[in-house]
């Protein structure tokens, strides 16, 4: 699987992980938890690959085209 994520949605990717990863250390509740979720979109915007973009067809980068 090639890249698929453009470095402005890498970008914006990488943030909204960190934001979400922060959440357990300033949140105070039982849903302080879910900022876990933060790793999915901190992983595929470093990483620059996408499964979901893939299963449907869609491709940011500029680089490449679709496969």
């Amino acid at each position: 699987m090639g890249t698929n994520v453009g470095n402005i949605d890498r970008l914006i990717r990488i943030v909204i992980g960190l934001v979400l990863l922060s959440l357990p250390f300033w949140l105070d509740t039982p849903w302080r938890w879910l900022g876990l979720i933060g790793v999915m979109p901190l992983a595929t915007g470093l990483i620059g690959r996408c499964p979901g973009y893939r299963l449907l067809g869609r491709n940011t980068c500029s680089r490449h085209k679709p496969e």
